[in-house]
């Protein structure tokens, strides 16, 4: 694995390595293009899969699918199955996924400041 290559390399400390490896398990845990919108919106509340759907345009219903479940495998949603007629499944995040409340706080701000940038970018 590639911590293992670093740790060969005595350009990198412990310290260094350790950070790589919790960066990496952040980004694999909530990286991709969908997943940080899923979050998002499962952040306001329980979401049914269509509902989803709706509210990501460009997202393919196999992508959503295997998302949804990646994030449910790594514990930040859970899937709630009614038992009605009709079956009703909902979305809900988890305890755990709402610890990443903080980062949606800073991507928001650091994204109000990109925009502002691109925006100065193209007057110029």
């Amino acid at each position: 694995m590639f911590p293992d290559i670093l740790r060969n390399d005595p350009a990198y400390n412990e310290e260094d390595i350790d950070c790589y490896i919790h960066v990496a398990t952040t980004i694999q845990a909530i990286g991709g293009k969908w997943k940080m919108l899923i979050l998002w919106h499962l952040e306001e509340g329980p979401r049914r899969y269509n509902e989803l759907r709706r509210l990501i345009p460009g997202v393919s219903q196999k992508v959503l699918t295997q998302q949804l479940k990646e994030l449910e495998q790594d514990g930040l949603i859970r899937r709630e199955v009614y038992p009605e007629m009709p079956p009703r499944v909902e979305y809900i995040m988890t305890d755990y996924g709402k610890t990443l409340g903080p980062i949606f706080d800073t991507m928001y701000e650091w994204g109000v400041i990109h925009r502002q940038r691109q925006s100065a970018d193209e007057e110029v």
